[in-house]
């Protein structure tokens, strides 16, 4: 069980229970609230973070539900809540009437606790450990698992262990009981592998009952999560949006920048994309001249990158990975609301796919979000076309969906903000589309199902009219063609320092508008006629040529 506190990001302390501790679980509630209220009295204005998992997790629910006055967020990996359903349950009864013969079965019983050596071998074959390597260790694993289970059971005599159960089935019942008066915002973590919980099924169970509760599903994940090496805690609660610092999330003042190693695992598990698409990066510096790579984008910013937004957006992964990497350049894209807050539950694919976005900084569209990224000097990502654009229709690929007003170009102005304009191609060379929109809205129940997932979130461009304001959002149905390449191409920066007076003129705004716009056009045009010049532009031509110069290697492309 971890109490946390905010200081650069969290303050941990740990409830230790040690193995002959016999304090009630009415004692250990009693035990938390009295730190919880201390820690609250001397800084009433933040939140306090409650981890547990399993009996922790029961705890955290109690002493939630008994201080409702208190700023509590609940952390909770595989919630005991549901002990009742488990198969843990009737082994009280077995172990209270087995006496110590039961001894000799409590190494199979803690084999399910302590993980799965397979699960650790495969994982080693998938990062690439030699096989003989891989098949020694497994060998030395289940010879020390062994040893290991047959000292334990000896460490944790028959008396402990029904001890243990007897605790977790009345803190069980006592927190089950409770959880109508639970009012603190709640992440939920289950184990799609929990062998001794049904952990998955109690997760959906409590998020019916807790009124501002999330969940995230691990699959792969065995009980105690919190073990495992794969599962980071911290940067779960950053996707999430649960970490902040007062009674609100800021997405300005709490966002924290994910750490080189949330990074990295973010990086690799795009892996795919980056090797289907062997993206082509270009750059402009203020001279005019163009270069490979992302040297001639701004240093410092605030910068604005307006651009293209290709279908389903695949082209973000790449982009925003190569900024980070390359420039140290961390891009804040407005994205929209339904990746962050849904106005009802429905058919929208759950939060937990849009962590990813919300860990790399994007934020939702807001004028206000919009205002404070640029008072910071952030790097900010805005698609003017929108959903619209993503989900664009049959034969409309690197079409422009932007709308008449010029916001961005005056808020850009405001603070000085360089606007970078951008075009991405290559969607054309990886999928078609086939049914789009105008042919699912033809469809009864197509059109029924878009109409209700448009419900789910908050509307966006609702001011405008005809094609621009229409961002329902739909799945276009899309045939794969064989991989061609992804190509970007940031233009010359545009200057906007100096001009905030001249630029309050919406005349003299709309015409920046229309510059920014034609640059990205331009910028389309440009990758569209440079790609037919590049030997490496499908997939086979670049596999031979990794084949003779290493996977590893890069692809060269067209002449700049």
């Amino acid at each position: 069980m971890l109490l946390l506190l905010e200081t650069r990001i969290f303050d941990v302390w740990c409830l230790h229970i040690p193995v002959k501790d016999r304090t009630s679980f009415t004692g250990l509630v009693k035990l938390v609230e009295r730190t919880v209220r201390s820690e609250n009295n001397r800084f009433p204005n933040r939140p306090i973070y409650l981890v547990g998992e399993s009996l922790g997790a029961c705890l955290a629910l109690a002493v939630a539900a008994c201080n409702p006055d208190i700023d509590l967020v609940l952390i909770l990996a595989n919630p005991g809540t549901s002990f009742k359903k488990s198969q843990l349950e009737p082994l009280i009864p077995l172990l209270a009437l087995m006496s110590d013969q039961l001894q000799l079965s409590l190494p199979y019983i803690l084999s399910l606790m302590t993980g799965d050596p397979l699960k650790v071998t495969m994982d080693d074959v998938a990062e690439g450990v030699p096989l003989q390597q891989t098949i020694g260790e497994l060998s030395q694993h289940v010879a020390a698992m062994s040893s290991y289970l047959s000292v334990l059971a000896d460490i944790l005599p028959r008396e402990t262990l029904l001890w243990k159960l007897q605790m977790l089935k009345s803190a069980s019942a006592y927190a089950n009981s409770r959880l109508h008066a639970v009012k603190a915002q709640t992440l939920i973590l289950t184990s799609g592998k929990d062998q001794l919980l049904p952990s998955p099924d109690e997760g959906q169970r409590l998020h019916s009952l807790l009124p501002k509760c999330e969940n995230r599903l691990f699959s792969d994940s065995g009980h105690f999560l919190f073990l495992e090496d794969k599962v980071d805690l911290v940067t779960t609660i950053m996707g999430a949006t649960f970490y902040r610092k007062g009674a609100y999330y800021d997405y300005i003042s709490d966002y924290v920048q994910p750490s080189p190693y949330a990074f990295k695992k973010i990086y690799e598990s795009f892996g795919w994309v980056r090797f289907a698409t062997s993206p082509v990066m270009l750059s402009t510096f203020e001279d005019g001249k163009i270069a490979r790579g992302l040297a001639g984008v701004p240093s410092e910013g605030p910068v604005l990158y307006v651009g293209y937004h290709m279908l389903l957006g695949f082209e973000l992964s790449s982009m925003i990975s190569q900024f980070f990497f390359e420039r140290n350049i961390l891009l804040r894209g407005i994205a929209h609301p339904s990746m962050f807050r849904r106005l009802k539950e429905g058919k929208l694919p759950p939060m937990s796919q849009f962590d990813t976005f919300r860990v790399m900084g994007a934020v939702p569209v807001s004028g206000t979000l919009f205002y404070n990224l640029l008072s910071s000097n952030a790097h900010v990502l805005l698609y003017p076309g929108g959903v619209r654009e993503a989900c664009h229709r049959k034969g409309e690929e690197y079409k422009l969906f932007w709308p008449e007003q010029t916001e961005f170009v005056r808020m850009a102005a405001r603070f000085g903000a360089k606007i970078v304009p951008f075009g991405v191609v290559g969607e054309d060379d990886f999928f078609e589309v086939f049914f789009d929109y105008d042919d699912q809205m033809k469809v009864p129940f197509l059109r029924d199902y878009i109409l209700e997932i448009s419900e789910q979130s908050e509307s966006v461009r609702t001011e405008e009219q005809g094609e621009v304001g229409n961002q329902d959002m739909h799945l276009p149905g899309i045939l794969p063609k064989f991989p061609g390449r992804f190509y970007y191409y940031f233009g010359k920066p545009i200057e906007t320092k100096g001009r905030e007076k001249e630029l309050r003129d919406r005349e003299k705004a709309h015409e920046l508008y229309l510059e920014v716009k034609s640059e990205v056009e331009k910028c389309l045009a440009f990758l569209k006629e440079k790609r037919e010049s590049d030997p490496y532009r499908y997939l086979f031509t670049r596999l031979s040529y990794q084949a003779t110069h290493g996977f590893t290697s890069e692809v060269p492309t067209f002449e700049v």
